[in-house]
């Protein structure tokens, strides 16, 4: 091979090693960069205090909720079919109630001592004695019963289920007194004694937020969703009439005005979002997706901004806020190999 042709192949190889070396330089600049915005990021909001194995607990997790005075965290482990009930003070399981339907939804009735969990494998809502778990009504709905609310108020529990419904329930009597229909499968909805008429229901098969007149159980108005789909979770600021909605084509939130709804300010969050609750105190909002993040926005007025991203684990996409014991517990399915846990987070003011 003449001898020029040698220098120059010998010069284009070189050439290509030394850009590859600059672009893998860069791209771990640019990788290190972007933890380093995380870390900082993470430096208020929340922080890890403590967390609790769910051992043999194996598949998604999907809802919690709390008792308040008996220091119990309720978790919904779909996949596995059971209902754990944790000890709070102890960071242990007290039981678990196997041989459920894949459980979606669970509530706590404090009035009725009683614990509500709804399984979309079968459409029942079962109903368990608070104190000896004993199973003590199941109350048949056509399919895939979802999300569960309890209004205070009214004391009365709520559940999304089959192909667009509201199922109503007395939890003292329990009986099943009524129902509420939509127009699709509904995910996410919030309850509201304050803003009239009620009750404010995603419905992403029919693309839209559907407001319902819990009085009439009618729905009242019908609010497209514009430029996004996979409208989920759901939260609400009672007092400056907001309503938080979270997508996930593309994973971003929406602040929608409770009275006209109108979309007032946007942001993205991370992906699979499944949980999202408002912190009326510290005025800030929780987004936990399976991404493997929660994120933290700050609200003043209507301006909205993300003022932390803390790591959780892959799969991570539901959570629970309990402002009376300033805690956020997010759970965490073993999809690693590590088993599964609830992570506890101190709430801590962002200083943002």
């Amino acid at each position: 091979m003449d001898k020029k042709v040698l220098i120059g192949v010998a010069l284009a190889v070189v050439g290509i090693v030394g850009i590859f070396v600059y672009y893998v330089g860069n791209t771990e600049k640019n990788e290190e960069n972007g933890r380093q915005n995380v870390l900082n990021l993470n430096s208020s909001s929340l922080e890890l205090i403590q967390t609790i194995p769910l051992p043999n607990v194996s598949g998604r997790i999907d809802h919690m909720d709390v008792d308040i005075d008996g220091q119990r965290l309720f978790v919904a482990e779909l996949e596995n079919n059971s209902l754990d009930i944790l000890d709070l003070k102890t960071g242990k399981r007290i039981n678990s109630i196997e041989t459920l339907h894949e459980p979606q939804g669970v509530v706590f009735v404090p009035e009725a001592k009683k614990i509500v969990v709804a399984n979309g494998g079968d459409g029942t809502v079962q109903i368990f004695d608070s104190k000896t778990y004993a199973l003590v009504q199941t109350i048949f709905l056509s399919s895939d019963a979802d999300n569960v609310r309890y209004d205070p108020y009214q004391k009365l529990v709520y559940v999304g289920f089959g192909n667009g419904g509201l199922a109503v329930i007395d939890p003292i009597k329990e009986e099943l007194i009524g129902s509420i229909k939509l127009d699709g499968h509904p995910e996410s909805f919030q309850i509201s004694d304050e803003l009239q008429p009620g009750i404010f229901v995603n419905v992403p098969e029919s693309n839209s937020i559907e407001v319902i007149d819990a009085q009439k159980r009618t729905m009242v108005a019908k609010w497209p969703n514009n430029e996004s789909a996979g409208n989920y979770p759901m939260a609400l600021d009672e007092d400056s009439h907001r309503l938080f909605v979270v997508y996930r084509e593309p994973s971003e939130i929406h602040v929608v005005g409770t009275d006209s709804g109108k979309v007032v300010a946007k942001l993205p969050v991370s992906g699979d979002p499944d949980d999202i609750f408002y912190d009326d105190e510290n005025r800030q909002i929780y987004v936990s997706g399976g991404q493997g993040f929660v994120d933290v926005i700050s609200e003043h007025g209507n301006d909205y901004r993300e003022v932390a991203k803390v790591p959780t684990d892959a799969g991570a996409r539901t959570s629970l806020l309990v402002p009376q014991l300033n805690r956020l517990y997010v759970a965490i399915p073993d999809y690693s190999g590590e088993g599964a846990k609830i992570q506890v987070f101190e709430i801590r003011k962002s200083s943002n």
